[in-house]
């Protein structure tokens, strides 16, 4: 981290506690994610008032200089100037809804120079795909928010994208949206004042549990906790870790040492449906994913979701959301548009770890999410251009749109 401003004989107070304090710095793109921004201020704020001391300062600002609307329709107004970043001694991008969209080439201009300050910078909610359109997180592991996990992993294979809550990877900080800049924020006040005064801040907001950074975004959330559970849990993981190829549900039995009858006793107790459903709804919502967060073409969705047929694929979206694939990418407002570049597959671990029957890996209770993240699944792949549609005239232009 940057030197803080050294204090010269004859400061004023002023400038002396500002000497003293940690300058953090909030670039909001347009559409930001407000409780993610407000999680991350509010508690330095509060450290602040806990400590009696101005522990922590902030400058807020705009790429282009004008009013950045949250996604909810309210507007912060700017503390601070573009300049004022070069002082920081932490960046963060607030992202939110149609980052795409908003992260122009102004603000890749801006983030590479405020990357030359040295400072370390992070991403909040969808903050960490602004970093890595500019080029800043190449060899870098970082968080993003879920839903636009599947989509980005193929789009920057330089970067090792994580289902993790947060991570801190050298001089990048980045977290998911939501609550999570709280628990990131609630970390670094421990690293740099100590527990106490996180455990007090955790207090006034009445926060529970800590989050750790290696605790996952998303789990299976039934509607009660009973027998079984742990072994829903890890089925529902290794679905998850194997969308393009799904597993047969009796390896995936196997897998969670179960057999196919007790599978399908517990998704009944606590999803209401069977195993294939659960399967088949989570590949038709990953496929929502990437048709709403990616420019691929529906035909490479298709592959990247485990559908031998395209009819069969459109069917089955059909039948879950009420419209086709195509009309799901046209009613997307801001959805990325499909291009005419070239797409090519990048190598990912799901490529080189195969899971065979016989060789599923006994993952240990603290290790399996870690694992499942390891082996997550490459979304389409060179064989895409080796399979042959047939697809009925009705089906065409659903495939190509």
């Amino acid at each position: 981290m940057p030197a803080r401003m050294p204090v010269q004989p004859g400061d004023s107070p002023d400038a002396r506690a500002k000497a003293g304090s940690t300058h953090i710095g909030f670039i909001l793109l347009q559409d930001y994610s407000m409780i993610a921004f407000a999680n991350a201020v509010e508690t330095l704020r509060m450290a602040n008032y806990l400590s009696r001391r101005p522990l922590y300062r902030w400058s807020v600002v705009s790429p282009d200089q004008t009013v950045a609307l949250a996604s909810n329709g309210l507007a912060v107004a700017a503390i601070g100037d573009l300049g004022s970043l070069s002082e920081c001694q932490q960046l963060f991008v607030c992202g939110g809804v149609n980052i795409r969209h908003n992260t122009s080439d102004t603000v890749r201009r801006l983030l590479r120079q405020c990357a030359s300050y040295g400072v370390p910078m992070g991403g909040l909610c969808t903050g960490a795909y602004a970093l890595a359109s500019a080029g800043l997180l190449d060899g870098y592991r970082c968080a993003i928010h879920w839903e636009n996990l599947a989509a980005i992993r193929e789009e920057f294979p330089k970067v090792r994208f994580s289902s993790e809550v947060f991570v801190i990877d050298r001089d990048r900080i980045t977290c998911s949206g939501g609550t999570a800049p709280l628990h990131l924020m609630l970390h670094l006040v421990r690293a740099q004042h100590g527990a106490r005064l996180m455990m007090d801040i955790s207090e006034q907001f009445l926060v529970e549990r800590l989050r750790s950074s290696d605790d996952r975004q998303r789990i299976p959330q039934p509607a009660c906790i009973g027998p079984g559970y742990q072994h829903l849990t890890e089925a529902a993981a290794l679905m998850a870790a194997r969308i393009e190829e799904p597993l047969p549900l009796a390896e995936l039995a196997r897998a969670v040492a179960l057999s196919l009858r007790q599978l399908e006793r517990l998704f009944h107790r606590y999803f209401s449906m069977n195993p294939a459903q659960y399967y088949m709804n989570l590949r038709l919502h990953r496929a929502q994913e990437l048709l709403t967060h990616s420019s691929l073409r529906i035909m490479q969705i298709t592959v990247a979701c485990g559908f031998q047929s395209s009819s069969h694929f459109c069917k089955a979206y059909r039948s879950l959301f009420g419209h086709s694939p195509s009309e799901e990418r046209r009613r997307h407002i801001g959805g990325a548009k499909p291009h005419a570049a070239t797409w090519r597959a990048s190598p990912s671990a799901a490529r080189r770890v195969r899971l065979a029957p016989a060789s599923l890996p006994d993952f240990g209770p603290l290790t399996r999410a870690a694992a499942c993240d390891s082996i997550s699944t490459s979304f389409v792949n060179a064989k895409a251009e080796r399979r042959q549609y047939q697809c009925t005239a009705s089906d065409a232009d659903e495939v190509h749109g």
